[in-house]
């Protein structure tokens, strides 16, 4: 019992599950990464918050308690949590449907929307839901990240080239208003922009832990100190607060949640998805842990509730942090408490060396990251190998650019459960016929030289029979009928494939059965799975069918066809006419 209850609770609390068997040859992997993440995060969670529509600090206060509390509830030990570039922009776009009067407003938003994001995935892990991210098909995340990568990327240039741009999440309007201004670009802010592209982009190249983010920090900061560009209308960030965040508090006003619901599902969701797809991904790495979707969940519901009472915004596992997490070494979630520790001291410490950075620098840090984001090789992949996967992409895709994130998301889950809901109303049939010389029967399409009967349909249904596909298999049947010149006087039902079926699959066989005898089409069943026999026993088919039509195989089936089903033969060949209730 003693045993029980202390899994259950290392299952809650995973850090005391590898805490205490921590390894000393662990330790200088954790804090090589945890400092290499920690100075990556300084420049990227400034970016995004500026991205969300907030002051670059709550980007910083955005990573210390949520990645401590990650690090304590979350099964991943090389995820590093905290703001990315997707759920900024959701943020950004759902808070500015409450059109907030003042920055105090919009910071109150930004934090009951972190608050309800964090209800949605701790309720959601509480109930094991975990799996309900099934619903984001691949190519439905890929189409809506790599055009709100473009939409981000967008949303960046009024930074990069300093003009004035209204914030939208329609493409049609970011380009037409682009167009508008582009005359008044300011060339030394475009210049600073494109060294700090060039800089993030290629530094990598020097080392793959060169702190490139930063690097571009300190140029930008030292260009703009040095050379006064502030006077010639190069924006900086300005006061950057210095301390820790204080306690905060979301907004419990129902009509502000329910303005926000959308949002934070949204956010929910592809937060999730996101964060536990690149954590899939390291973990195949490490095989001395394993991942719990549902306890990830809770893991990063604890974070984002962290986020909301310590003045930061909805934050989530990111692709390229937790990449260089692994990369540097990291071992342990321990690495994303020296992360936290760092961001701690620059947040005591460090804040006013930032005052000079060009807003210009920030965003290069975001599009250079969402830069990586936007995959045009799966949409080719996809139209060579699945055109509806394709199909799905590309609508996801189109309508994220043109009708915004939020709907883009909607839509693509909608596209998701129809393509699903499509192709369970149309399972695989089968219409099957002897191989020559042999008692093994296969499908007529994929094989040649088949011998098939007139007088003789056997079928093969490959998957359950319930309401959603008894129409299309009825009218499938019923066109084979058709073909054989209606001159059929058996079926035979081969029930290998058949997984399950519900009251209204039972309902129409037996139907079926029926209308078909009274035709003058008898039909008997073969190769019944235990539990489809349960449910054929419970809603009396097998009664309706007849046990002396029941066969273990197609081949006996046939014979007794063959044998105008005699009886002496059938007990030779169907045990089922001595006892139809067989396990």
């Amino acid at each position: 019992m003693n045993n029980s209850i202390a899994s259950k609770i290392k299952g809650f609390l995973p850090i005391l599950d590898w805490l205490p068997n921590y390894k000393k040859s662990d330790l200088q992997g954790d804090l090589s990464a945890g400092l290499t993440v920690g100075i990556m995060l300084i420049p990227q969670g400034m970016a995004y918050a500026m991205l969300a529509g907030l002051e670059p600090i709550h980007g910083l206060y955005a990573v210390t308690v949520p990645l401590l509390l990650y690090a304590i509830f979350g099964t991943s030990r090389q995820l590093a949590v905290g703001p990315v570039a997707m759920v900024s922009l959701l943020t950004a776009a759902g808070i500015a449907s409450l059109n907030p009067a003042s920055p105090e407003q919009y910071l109150l938003y930004a934090l009951s929307l972190a608050f309800l994001v964090g209800l949605i995935q701790f309720g959601m892990g509480l109930l094991r839901l975990g799996f309900v991210v099934n619903f984001l098909s691949h190519p439905v995340i890929n189409g809506f990240t790599s055009a709100a990568a473009i939409i981000i990327g967008l949303s960046q240039i009024k930074h990069l080239f300093r003009i004035n741009l209204p914030n939208s999440e329609h493409i049609q309007e970011m380009i037409v208003a682009i167009a508008q201004n582009i005359g008044d670009i300011h060339w030394l802010t475009f210049g600073i922009g494109v060294i700090g592209i060039v800089i993030i982009k290629y530094g990598k190249k020097i080392h793959k832990s060169f702190p490139a983010p930063l690097v571009a920090v300190i140029v930008g900061i030292a260009l703009v100190s040095g050379f006064d560009l502030t006077s010639q209308g190069v924006k900086i960030v300005g006061d950057v607060p210095s301390g820790l965040p204080s306690l905060s508090s979301p907004s419990f006003d129902m009509e502000v949640w329910s303005t926000l619901l959308p949002i934070a599902l949204t956010i929910s969701l592809v937060g999730f998805a996101e964060s536990f797809a690149v954590a899939k991904t390291i973990q195949a790495k490490h095989k001395n842990y394993r991942l719990d979707a549902n306890q990830e969940l809770i893991g990063l519901g604890m974070a984002n509730f962290g986020a909301a009472f310590f003045r930061g915004y909805p934050v989530t596992g990111g692709f390229s942090r937790t990449a260089v997490n692994n990369d540097a070494g990291a071992k342990t979630a321990l690495a994303s408490i020296f992360s936290a520790v760092l961001i701690v001291l620059t947040l005591l410490f460090f804040t006013g060396l930032f005052y000079n950075l060009p807003s210009a620098i920030l965003a290069a840090v975001v599009l250079v990251a969402v830069s990586g984001l936007i995959d045009y090789k799966e949409p080719i992949h996809l139209w060579h190998k699945d055109k509806s996967d394709f199909a799905m992409l590309i609508a996801t895709f189109i309508i994220t650019l043109t009708l915004g994130i939020e709907t883009g998301i909607i839509a693509g889950m909608v596209l998701s459960l129809i393509v699903v809901i499509y192709r369970a109303s149309r399972p695989h049939m089968a219409q099957l016929g002897r191989v020559p010389g042999t008692n093994i029967f296969r499908n007529v399409k994929r094989f040649n030289n088949l011998i098939e009967r007139d007088d003789l349909l056997m079928i093969r249904v490959d998957g359950p029979i319930y309401f959603a596909n008894v129409e299309y298999i009825k009218d499938k049947i019923d066109k084979w009928i058709s073909k054989k010149n209606n001159q059929v006087k058996m079926i035979v039902f081969n029930m290998e494939s058949v997984t399950n079926i519900d009251s209204t699959g039972s309902h129409e066989l037996n139907e079926w059965i029926n209308t078909w005898r009274k035709s003058g089409i008898d039909v008997c069943m073969s190769s019944i799975k235990g539990p489809v026999r349960d449910v054929l026993n419970r809603w009396g088919i097998l009664e309706s069918v007849g046990s002396d039509h029941v066969f273990l195989d197609d081949n006996s089936a046939v014979a007794a066809f063959d044998h105008e089903i005699d009886v002496d033969f059938l007990e030779k060949y169907s045990p089922y006419a001595i006892q139809t209730d067989s396990k």
